[in-house]
């Protein structure tokens, strides 16, 4: 696996991975953008912060419902470029009534919502075309290097944005981004070769059936509903947090802002270690196995956070369980993504990632308004501990049994 884990996986995989490098970073560049703009050029209030925040995510899951059935059976390319145009058309828009003294909330509101309908439907539709584009036995090295790419992204992209926003502004890193999707559709458009188009399956046009299809299908598999769920509840209780984090550290702890940044950045190289390690733990202990454990483990960490003091001790303490979780999500996420696409029929992908999407962000936008709430209440630090308790809980709903995709299932008959 070390000498698979270096070696080409082919041309196209590699323009499809650097047009995923190049957005990754783009995104990561603009890290709070809109909320930035928010605050410090349209003057708006902590509401109305999280209203743009909830909002986009919640209403663009609502919008990408439709796209799933509908991109199903079109060429996957395509789409893609089309998202990654869509993306930076309505990114531009910002800059441009910046620069026209037009710039609202609205139109925030709005560009937040085309952007996470848009990134729904083209994750989607890329694992579609990753699964076409990669032998079933490169899937796991191909997951890991996005996984790598992704942290990578996550460690140098905010503080270099930080530094963009102080010395320009935040509307110069939408701007930034807004370049980064066009240049994704350059090298998705560059991939090159002769993409199939899809077999349509089932009725001849879409139906209203059709837009529930991806979840018809997750929750009737043995394997994949336990892990739709676990993964669901796991980044929903993780996310709702990230604020009361927030709250409590450079709030009620009295944390300098650029301590907060530290606490959060260099813990992210966990997760490319992690990404890293990922097909050589497989190649030893097995898929499900390393499923299992590192499901198990990223769920230990999060309660550790109630114990933070101020101070450098609580600075070290919040950096080591950062560090934890970080690591393990490094090793579980792309061996989940592998698992989830080798057990997904082709003529499925597109539907049942695109419900699993849609899910992951109205329930994260659903958990993060419930925990607001709840912190309102009781405090964040009471907050933080019952979704840490929620979080040990978890990976009861992980898969207990390994089940063999169909792929392999093909290949040991053909054995026989």
């Amino acid at each position: 696996m070390g000498v698979r884990g270096r070696r080409s996986l082919g041309r196209q995989f590699g323009w499809l991975w650097a047009a995923y490098g190049v957005s990754a970073f783009g995104t990561r560049l603009a890290f709070d953008a809109f909320p930035l703009i928010a605050v410090l050029v349209l003057h708006t209030g902590s509401a109305a912060v999280s209203l743009l925040a909830a909002a986009g995510l919640a209403v663009g899951a609502a919008v990408a419902v439709p796209l799933g059935p509908w991109v199903e059976f079109r060429r996957k390319r395509p789409v893609m470029i089309a998202m990654d145009l869509a993306r930076c058309a309505a990114l531009l828009t910002v800059p441009v009534a910046y620069a026209l003294g037009l710039l609202s909330f609205v139109q925030l509101l709005v560009v937040s919502v085309v952007v996470a309908a848009a990134d729904i439907t083209f994750n989607a539709a890329g694992g579609a075309c990753l699964k076409a584009l990669v032998r079933p036995a490169d899937l796991l090295v191909a997951n890991s290097r996005f996984e790598s790419t992704n942290w990578t992204a996550t460690v140098l992209g905010p503080p270099l944005g930080g530094a963009a926003i102080g010395l320009f502004g935040p509307v110069l890193t939408v701007l930034a981004d807004a370049v980064s999707y066009l240049l994704s559709a350059v090298g998705i458009r560059a991939i090159g070769g002769k993409e199939p188009r899809p077999v349509r399956t089932g009725a001849p046009r879409l139906r209203a059936g059709d837009l529930l299809e991806g979840w018809r299908y997750l929750l009737t598999h043995p394997v994949l509903r336990p892990l739709f769920f676990n993964t669901i509840l796991v980044n929903g209780l993780i996310m709702a947090t990230s604020p009361l984090l927030a709250v409590l550290l450079l709030g009620r702890l009295g944390f300098a802002p650029w301590q907060y940044g530290l606490a959060f950045a260099v813990p992210c190289v966990g997760g490319l270690i992690g990404a890293r390690l990922a097909p050589r733990l497989v190649a030893r202990f097995g898929q499900h196995k390393v499923l299992y454990t590192a499901g198990t483990l990223r769920a230990c960490w999060s309660l550790g956070l109630v114990l933070v003091r101020p101070g450098t001790a609580g600075l070290v303490l919040v950096m080591i369980v950062e560090l934890g979780l970080i690591t393990c999500m490094g090793v579980f996420t792309p061996v989940f993504a592998t698992y989830r696409l080798d057990r997904t029929p082709p003529d499925r992908i597109t539907r049942t990632l695109s419900a699993w999407s849609v899910t992951s962000k109205a329930t994260t936008a659903a958990l993060t308004g419930l925990w607001g709430v709840l912190a309102a209440l009781t405090g964040p630090r009471t907050a933080i501990a019952v979704a840490g308790l929620l979080l040990l809980v978890s990976p009861l709903l992980l898969p207990r049994h390994a089940h063999a995709p169909r792929h392999e299932r093909e290949v040991a008959g053909s054995h026989l």
